[in-house]
């Protein structure tokens, strides 16, 4: 028995999951845009007392039977956002297997550099995983116009919430969990991240298959499997986001120091722990 049916086996998950009712909570202006009008979910403590036992039973697990896990209990409501790095190919790569049927998306800022949609067009080709491009409702023609020029000049955090965190708001309606490509060797911030936990910033599941795993397992994975990935990142490009944002790493930098250089900004929002 796979580690994943192990822990299905042993841990039956609580009504919340399959849709019994519970508690929520209106959207504020410090967890949710002012677009949103539906109440965010907060879990029962029997769902949370659940969702940490999984988490811990998970922390030997492969990020193949994690993700495994995580179809078996939330798909068709299961997603995942990707901004096509490393880590989201390797999801993707093993999504093509388990469940290509999940939801894969993409949170497209406007910003995006055209090596990352041309990626996307390859990922489709490999695997037959088309992965939607959401948008904010405002073209970067129309945000701009409206704040008088580029609010990533101004006031980057802003930006990240207009164009990045309201788009997943927005998607978070339409699921129960979503899964994400960050390592707890990412950053201080993402080395607290748990393999499944709650995300009270979008009122669903988190699911993190690849927090245990390293830069150097990632890139041998891509390697001997021959996954798709981004040509910037053979050009010192070591994190991507949006092009204005986002610079090339010199020698001996942290891994996400090209993003945001030169301000006191290290996450977009999607994955910071406030």
């Amino acid at each position: 028995m796979s580690t994943a049916s192990a822990i299905t086996a042993e841990i039956k998950a609580p009504s919340a999951n399959q849709g019994a009712p519970v508690e929520t909570v209106a959207a504020t202006s410090e967890t949710a845009p002012a677009t949103r009008t539906a109440a965010i979910r907060v879990p029962t403590p029997e769902e949370l007392d659940w969702l940490r036992a999984a988490s811990n039973r998970l922390e030997t697990a492969s990020p193949r039977e994690i993700i495994a896990w995580a179809a078996e209990h939330y798909h068709p409501k299961l997603g995942m956002a990707t901004a096509f790095g490393p880590e989201g190919c390797v999801i993707i790569h093993f999504l093509a297997q388990i469940q290509p049927k999940t939801y894969v998306f993409n949170l497209d800022t406007g910003y995006q550099f055209q090596e990352t949609l041309e990626l996307r067009d390859r990922i489709a080709a490999r695997y037959g995983i088309e992965v939607e491009l959401r948008r904010p409702r405002q073209t970067v023609a129309e945000y701009e116009q409206e704040h008088g020029g580029p609010v990533y000049k101004s006031n980057p955090d802003k930006c990240c919430f207009d164009r990045k965190l309201s788009v997943l708001h927005e998607a978070s309606r339409e699921l129960n969990a979503w899964m994400s490509g960050i390592r707890r060797d990412q950053s201080t911030d993402r080395a607290k991240a748990s393999i499944v936990g709650w995300d009270k910033k979008f009122g669903l599941v988190k699911i993190s298959p690849l927090a245990n795993w390293t830069k150097q397992q990632i890139w041998k994975l891509i390697t001997d499997e021959d996954i798709p990935y981004n040509p910037l990142h053979d050009q010192g490009y070591t994190s991507i986001g949006c092009f204005p944002c986002t610079r090339a790493v010199m020698f001996g930098e942290d891994e996400r120091a090209g993003r945001w250089s030169g301000s006191a900004k290290t996450e977009c929002g999607l994955h910071s722990s406030d």
